[in-house]
């Protein structure tokens, strides 16, 4: 348990910081989530529309530090990919 002022302090930063993170998480999960649906249901259109809305939301929370910049940007070519080859 924190003792000091400066401690109890930081613990209510964490906590703060913590439920943001958890939020842009999901956020993000929920984003990927749907590029994944579109492309398990093979419609083209409708994964390359999610996969456009999905991008800019990973590459935020890569930049807020929520996931590395390297995981976003491997997740976003990895299904960049699956929506191109849909349309072959």
């Amino acid at each position: 348990m924190a003792n000091t002022t400066s401690a109890k302090k930081a613990t209510r930063k964490i906590a703060r910081r913590t439920d943001v993170n958890k939020a842009r998480r999901s956020r993000v999960r929920s984003f990927l989530r749907t590029v994944e649906e579109a492309i398990s249901s093979g419609d083209q259109t409708a994964a390359a529309a999610a996969l456009k809305a999905a991008q800019p939301e990973l590459m935020r929370a890569a930049s807020k530090g929520v996931v590395h910049a390297n995981t976003a940007s491997r997740k976003i070519s990895r299904l960049s990919n699956r929506v191109k080859a849909l349309s072959a």
